[in-house]
């Protein structure tokens, strides 16, 4: 049986864990390796959008990273229970015309025994930056 631990139920620290394995995760931007957090049938609301099931995740973020140039992401632990955590976020990112952004959110996570997500409910607000007020820089590495 595939696993992804920490696993819950979950306690401080291993709620803490599991949010900087996701933000690890994440910033890779690898559609592949981010997928396999989720379960085969994971659902997803995600801004506006509606996934179902872990091919569609790999696919939605795909595009995602495609169009969310040099994104660097934070996740912080809000709450936790047996088999959930909340987190609140910020992402930066440009598109292909060089526009920054600093995108906001918050997002429910369940998680099955296995530690892999099951769903995951995302609202996020982008808001126009400079470049000059980024403030997640770091030394850009390709995708993975």
């Amino acid at each position: 049986m595939e696993t992804k631990p920490p696993l819950p139920p979950f306690t401080l620290e291993t709620a803490t864990a599991k949010v900087q394995a996701a933000e690890d995760a994440w910033n890779t931007r690898n559609p592949d390796k981010v997928a396999l957090a989720y379960t085969e049938d994971s659902q997803w609301r995600n801004r506006s959008e509606f996934l179902s099931g872990r091919y569609a995740i790999r696919e939605f973020l795909k595009r995602k990273w495609a169009k969310e140039l040099d994104y660097r992401l934070k996740k912080e632990l809000w709450s936790f229970s047996a088999d959930r955590i909340s987190v609140r976020f910020e992402y930066e990112w440009h598109d292909d015309a060089n526009n920054w952004y600093r995108s906001y959110g918050n997002e429910q996570w369940e998680f099955a025994e296995n530690g892999l997500m099951r769903r995951r409910e995302a609202s996020i607000n982008d808001v126009s930056i400079q470049e000059s007020e980024r403030l997640f820089r770091w030394e850009r590495k390709p995708s993975l």
